[in-house]
């Protein structure tokens, strides 16, 4: 082992990128994927492959996690407990901040420790500087693999926490999927005008933009100020009305703004409606939700 070796468990997009952003830093790489093959032009490069998760192990005390979930964590690392005891493990896998904790108490009891990972960005922005992950777990293995993990994005520490980093990276990813839906659900509507994604772009960029707004609710917020002296729950319910009738009218799946619709009315059935649109923080929390809304098995 050297200073400048890493292990990378995952080949898809993102530990593609981010094997060749080590290799572009002259680091020694160690590779495994469940799919041999997708190795094939980062072994051309320089990485070595591993024969079985025990091999990628023993490599390398640190061992990136590039994986869909933390049920392909232990389903590959199960196999090769034996290898974990003197393991980093940067578990840069997507779940939840619970999933992150037991894989953490899991990882200690097989003698390795956790770093919890949420990748702030694409696999194209894997090795920019200005890129960011969010990191959680023991600060002294951070301190120790630091320079090794800013090879591939900068380093955003949070905290001791485990679940931490999964929880920041499940905020943003509630924001960002709901943005995007939103903006393809917005150009749908828009195309049935006539309207291209690119003539519309202007106005979506402009309308995103909504900075300001975050600014100044934000601290109002946190105070528990909702006075409805900028903006009022039952303005927001005739404006979604009206989104609402245009979406309908052409002949555009009307989910998503009926979601919204629904939020709105339901803070208006709460006495709301002369209160601001952030009143919805104290609509939103499980105790007030409307039972049935998540319809998932």
């Amino acid at each position: 082992m050297t200073d400048r070796a890493v292990t990378v468990i995952g080949l898809g997009p993102m530990g593609r990128a981010m094997v060749s952003a080590f290799l572009d830093r002259g680091y020694e790489v160690t590779v495994w994927n469940r799919t041999a093959a997708r190795a094939d032009e980062l072994v051309g490069r320089g990485a070595r492959r591993a024969a079985t998760p025990n091999e990628a192990l023993t490599a390398n005390e640190l061992v990136v996690l590039s994986l869909t979930d933390y049920d392909a964590m232990y389903e590959i690392l199960g196999s090769a407990m034996a290898e974990l005891p003197g393991r980093v493990i940067a578990n840069l896998s997507s779940d939840t901040p619970d999933r992150a904790r037991e894989a953490a108490a899991w990882l200690a009891g097989h003698g390795a420790r956790q770093l919890t990972g949420g990748v702030q960005v694409p696999p194209s922005g894997i090795g920019v500087p200005e890129s960011s992950t969010y990191y959680s777990g023991p600060p002294d293995a951070l301190a120790a693999h630091r320079e090794a993990l800013e090879v591939l994005t900068g380093v955003d520490y949070l905290g001791e926490d485990p679940g931490l980093a999964a929880l920041y990276y499940q905020l943003g990813m509630n924001l960002f999927w709901t943005i995007m839906v939103s903006w393809l659900h917005t150009v749908t509507v828009a195309r049935t005008h006539g309207i291209t994604a690119t003539e519309f772009l202007p106005i979506a960029r402009k309308t995103a933009d909504v900075a300001q707004f975050l600014e100044f609710y934000a601290p109002r917020i946190d105070a528990g100020d909702h006075r409805g002296d900028v903006d009022r729950l039952a303005m927001a319910v005739a404006s979604v009305e009206h989104v609402l009738d245009t979406v309908r009218a052409a002949g555009v799946d009307t989910t998503l703004p009926a979601a919204v619709l629904d939020a709105c009315r339901r803070g208006m059935a709460d006495g709301r409606a002369d209160q601001s649109l952030t009143s919805l923080v104290e609509v939103f929390p499980a105790g007030t939700a409307v039972a049935g809304r998540d319809t998932r098995p």
